[in-house]
């Protein structure tokens, strides 16, 4: 008798946010260009956006831990991003709230912060438009 073998593999990984106001946030993350179906019980929600998700769900959390999160710059989730240039200016462009504006950084690529309206610290980051893996930034 054989058997095979399957190598496992990761398919997804998604933060869960806990957030105020649902609708608020479904909006919110839609600028970005997450999608969403409807709520799962109105208060559980996850987006998609380019075979990545994010999971939002209705309840309380602690706004100091919130607050000193954002004063010390620690990331709530981190994204990679083909074409940051472009996605930087769709994000200006619908609305989203930049914290950190788009700027190089010392390790050859560029990123921008956001935060959501429940005060979740966002990075997307990735080499300038036109330039590949292993490239100088212009």
């Amino acid at each position: 008798m054989t058997t095979t073998t399957m190598k496992a593999r990761v398919t997804s990984f998604a933060p869960q946010f806990l957030v105020d106001d649902l609708d608020r946030s479904i909006a919110y993350y839609e600028k970005i260009g997450f999608s969403f179906v409807e709520p799962w019980e109105g208060f559980y929600a996850i987006g998609h956006l380019d075979g990545l998700e994010v999971h939002l769900k209705e309840g309380p959390k602690n706004p100091a831990e919130r607050q000193w999160r954002r004063d010390n710059e620690h990331l709530d989730a981190a994204a990679g991003v083909d074409g940051i240039e472009a996605f930087y200016q769709h994000c200006v462009t619908s609305g989203v709230t930049i914290i950190k504006p788009l700027a190089a950084t010392e390790w050859g690529t560029k990123d921008f912060y956001i935060e959501d309206p429940d005060g979740y610290i966002i990075s997307f980051g990735g080499h300038a438009d036109g330039d590949r893996v292993g490239e100088r930034p212009r």
